[in-house]
């Protein structure tokens, strides 16, 4: 382990620091997975309420597509420290810190402003808190790649992460749905707000960084300083960026029944197909070479560089192997809304049977990743990600209601489960299940194509790209839904996550050629 698990979890031996990671990052997990549904599922859903169309709906699944583009400012958290928290908590925890103090502002902002009255408003904090998400995984992910840089050694965490983080999607899926039902979006929002700030007390307790050199007190004033005038500065851009693209969309005669996928899909691929262009150059380029060195492109190129012609075929995998949950994610609680659940039983599917299901399916994919050969996990893991999505276009065919089955209650609380309720809890329970056993599988596969080099950039990089196809086809999926109807379009989601493994055999195959550089002072 590096120093800084040392000086986190010290004194400990090698067991208690593998527990005490796990811990941290079941925490981390949690801190990035209640924000994560508030603007992706959630706001679907409340959008759908508020009587949106399904196709304006569908473009906003497109605000999750700011986190496929992390690799854009990951180097940035590389080069530069957080203004404040670092001088006592060190670069990877100053940035959760200013990233968490970012999340709390952005959903609030969001709760105070729930009527959806100005969808450009909206869109506007829905975009912040996504953009500040992704900041607090880059940070994140990079430290768990610094910690734990096995296979053997990522099981583990990343099952705990991921615990943490479905199980905060099901805090605030179900915990918003509910409370939503029972008083309205605004207190849904606030309270969920306050939720994901808990880790930042409990971060700001933890040791002095090695390198740390100012005082608890002092680092904690000067970061909230100067994390106020951030958000400032970032909400003033972001809007000015917002206002352009409307003026510019509204001049060009674009409205909500325009179809922009295709043109959006040639933008948001040209960075990656000129890095494809210019892969013979790439890979006979010296040690020395501007490219290979530069802190902006460097560890992008390296990519490259050490995958060679095989990485084609690589980021191909990674591009569709999560494209049909993401589809499936995208107009799920809508189908749940036109079927005509109530939010109360919409929350206990997301709420008790989602977190359940997900935590199984979470535990069995990390233990099967880490002991099992990768290329089997990989097609086991895309085969039961089909079978979650298909299990919607079953859904599609039942209605709420029927007879009462029996009636779950504690206390004062009761519930009737109807057949048609147990319909819904059984197609969420398939649902999770499967997710969460492809996603744990291919996070660890993403973490082994890293160089420990470039933790940060490179693990934003890939995760990032695997989600920018599946978030760019999301925004049409209203669009998709209106032509073929709700069964066939989770039918074709299921497809999708099959199609990866006709890619498997190739690779399966690629290796990495060993970095002709000096270590990393790190």
């Amino acid at each position: 382990m590096s120093s800084a698990a040392d000086a986190l979890l010290a004194p400990a031996g090698a067991h208690r620091q593998g527990i005490g990671l796990s811990a941290l990052y079941l925490l981390l997990g949690f801190c990035a997975g209640l924000p994560f549904y508030m603007f992706n599922a959630v706001l679907l859903l409340r959008l759908a309420r508020h009587n949106i169309d399904i196709v304006t709906i569908g473009y906003f699944a497109w605000v999750a597509l700011l986190p496929t583009f992390k690799f854009a400012w990951a180097p940035l958290l590389d080069a530069f420290d957080a203004p404040g928290f670092h001088r006592f908590w060190g670069k990877r925890r100053g940035w959760i810190m200013l990233s968490q103090l970012g999340i709390f502002v952005s959903m609030a902002a969001m709760g105070l402003t729930s009527s959806d009255a100005s969808l450009p408003v909206t869109a506007l904090f829905a975009t912040l808190l996504a953009f500040w998400t992704t900041t607090l995984e880059v940070a994140a992910d990079a430290w768990r790649i610094e910690l734990a840089p096995t296979r053997e050694q990522q099981g583990p965490i990343v099952a705990a992460n991921l615990w943490g983080y479905r199980s905060a999607m099901v805090a605030a899926g179900s915990g918003a749905i509910y409370i939503a039902a029972k008083v309205d979006w605004t207190w849904a929002y606030l309270i969920i707000a306050l939720a994901a700030f808990i880790p930042f007390p409990i971060l700001a307790l933890t040791r002095r960084d090695p390198n740390g050199a100012g005082e608890r007190g002092a680092a904690l004033g000067s970061g909230l300083i100067g994390g106020t005038i951030i958000l400032a500065v970032s909400t003033a851009i972001t809007a000015a960026i917002g206002w352009i693209l409307l003026w510019l969309a509204a001049a060009a005669g674009i409205s909500s029944k325009t179809n922009v996928t295709p043109v959006v899909l040639v933008i948001c691929l040209l960075p990656f197909i000129a890095l494809a262009l210019w892969l013979p150059r790439i890979k006979a380029m010296p040690p020395d070479a501007p490219a290979r060195r530069s802190t902006a492109i460097g560890p992008y190129v390296d990519v490259f560089w050490r995958y060679g012609f095989i990485v084609l075929p690589v980021l191909a995998f990674v591009a569709i192997y999560r494209m049909g949950d993401v589809m499936a994610l995208t107009l799920s609680h809508p189908l749940f809304n036109a079927l005509g659940y109530g939010l109360v039983q919409i929350s206990m599917a997301d709420g008790a049977v989602a977190l359940l299901s997900s935590m199984a399916g979470v535990a069995l994919g990390a233990w099967m990743a880490a002991r099992w050969p990768l290329g089997w996990s990989l097609a086991i893991g895309a085969a039961m990600s089909a079978v979650s999505n298909w299990v919607f276009a079953w859904l599609a065919h039942q209605q709420p209601g029927g007879p009462l089955l029996f009636t779950l209650g504690y206390g004062g609380w009761s519930l009737p489960v109807t057949a048609g309720d147990l319909d819904l809890y059984i197609a969420m329970a398939v649902d999770q299940f499967g997710h969460g056993f492809a996603g744990a599988i291919f996070v660890v596969y993403l973490s082994m194509l890293v160089n420990p080099r470039y933790p940060g950039p490179q693990y934003a990089f890939l995760s990032g790209f695997a989600f920018l196809l599946p978030r760019l086809l999301a925004g049409a999926s209203g669009a998709i839904q209106q032509q073929i109807g709700y069964a066939g379009f989770f039918w074709m989601a299921g497809a999708m996550s099959l199609a990866s493994i006709v890619l498997l055999p190739i690779v399966v195959k690629a290796r990495a050629r060993p970095d002709d550089r000096p270590a990393s002072p790190s």
